[in-house]
Parts: C-alpha cells; sequence; structure tokens
C-alpha cells in the first residue's frame, strides 16, 4: 500500500501559478496551501481547485511557514513544492515507486531545473544543487529564515529526476524579489551578529560571480547563464550593503 502524500505550496499572491502547480501535482492525496496575506485571487483561485487554504503570516521566516505547514498535514508524506515548480510525469512515477518500496528512507532531495527568459539552464548557481523537499511528516524540522533546509535525524536518498523551475517572468520580476529576499538575509546575519566591512561588500560579490560563472559553468548556459551570474552577484552585494546599513543606521 502506497503511504499517503500532502502537496505543500507556501504561498503570497500565486494565483497565476496556482493552476499549473495543481495540475502537476494532481496525482498527490491532497494539496494544501498556506497563504501568506495575499492581495490578489490566490485563496478563493486556491479553493476553487480544491486545494486545502491555511492562512498564516510568513513573518519574514520560511523555515517557520514550513514548519507550520508540516503541523497542519495529516499525511504520512510531505511534498513541498513552489509555485513556480512544476512536477515531470517521470517524477511523479519516481516517487511514487519509491514510497512504495523505501520503506526505510526518511527523506528524498532533488535536482532543480531552471528555466529562465526561454533557456534551460543547467549549469550556475542552482547547477549543483539537491533541494530536501519530500519527507515523512516527522522526520524533521525546517530551520533558516531565509534559504531554509529541512532538516531530518537520519537516513536520506536523492531523486533522479528533477524539479521543474520557472522562475522569475520578467527581468522586473527577478529584480524584485533579489531586493526581497536580499533584505530578509541581511536582517537574517544582523540578528546573527554577523558583521561586515567594505572589504565584504566588495568581496562577497565578485567572489559569487567567479563562483557561478565560471567554477560552476554559468558561461555554458551563454547569454542568460551570465546575466543571472551577474544578479546573484548582485543579490550578494546588496545582502552585504543592507547588512553594514543596519549595522550603522542612526
Amino acid at each position: 500500500m502506497t503511504p499517503s502524500l500532502t502537496a505543500v505550496m507556501i504561498a503570497h499572491n500565486e494565483s497565476a501559478n496556482l493552476e499549473g502547480w495543481s495540475k502537476s501535482l494532481d496525482w498527490c492525496d491532497h494539496k494544501l496551501l498556506i497563504d501568506d496575506n495575499s492581495t490578489d485571487d490566490t485563496v478563493q483561485m486556491a479553493k476553487k481547485l480544491g486545494i486545502t487554504v491555511v492562512s498564516h503570516a510568513l513573518s519574514g521566516d520560511f523555515a517557520a511557514q514550513r514548519n507550520f505547514a508540516l503541523q497542519q498535514v495529516t499525511t504520512d508524506w510531505v511534498f513541498f513544492v513552489d509555485g513556480d515548480e512544476r512536477v515531470s510525469e517521470a517524477m511523479k512515477k519516481e516517487i511514487q515507486e519509491k514510497l512504495q518500496t523505501h520503506h526505510e528512507t526518511l527523506g528524498y532531495s532533488m535536482r532543480r531545473i531552471d528555466h529562465l527568459f526561454g533557456k534551460t539552464l543547467h549549469h550556475g548557481d542552482m547547477g549543483n544543487v539537491a533541494l530536501l523537499r519530500l519527507g515523512r511528516k516527522d522526520a524533521g524540522e525546517w530551520s533558516g529564515k531565509v534559504h531554509e533546509v529541512w532538516n531530518m535525524r537520519d537516513k536520506t536518498e536523492s531523486l533522479d529526476h528533477a524539479l521543474e523551475h520557472y522562475p522569475h517572468p520578467t527581468l522586473n520580476d527577478f529584480l524584485s524579489e533579489i531586493n526581497h529576499y536580499s533584505t530578509l538575509r541581511a536582517e537574517e546575519l544582523y540578528a546573527q551578529k554577523v558583521q561586515t566591512n567594505y572589504f565584504y561588500i566588495i568581496a562577497y560579490p565578485a567572489g559569487k560571480f567567479l563562483q557561478d560563472y565560471f567554477l560552476k559553468g554559468g558561461y555554458q548556459d551563454g547569454e542568460v547563464g551570465l546575466i543571472v551570474a551577474i544578479l546573484m552577484s548582485f543579490h550578494s552585494f546588496l545582502v552585504r550593503g543592507k547588512l553594514w546599513l543596519l549595522w550603522h543606521k542612526k
């Protein structure tokens, strides 16, 4: 007997993504949306699609929001899928097979393939990242206000197939998200008493660009790979710049 599974989305103004997200997860036993005070028609649309909606403010802490989601889940397993991510038929079949046969595993990590500005990216910032998103409900807790991770107490494995990711429809969306996430990350570092200076404000972005574009092979993704490397370097600059401002606020 296949264990039961809930797909979870942490959402804020995700109405444009809801239908595609829901369709790619129709095979799950349950779909749950944790809504962070959306101002569009996310909640109404989700209910029309048969998705359970629970309202809960994010308050700048993604780990806390995901842990809250775990508390709402009643199935054996949980699959965290963001609004701009899609699950292929091949990944669906692999997950169903794993849940039926791998009874000792607590969770599964997976790669994510970005599709950005008409280009499929295989290198750079996300090229070799493994995201732990599928796990038993009681396998562990999330930590980290931004770039949160699911900490599991024991054995995890990796899936062969990757999540399909369709972020940032426009450059403006990309820049807005960078601005938002860099603020949250700077606040998190400030709360941890991490300090910065002029050297780090310059060195971190430079190092980030060299890492993503050259060491991680972002150059192999052409012009879009260059754009992403520059923007992620800009994100690093904003984090350190905002962190400096927090320490020197009047």
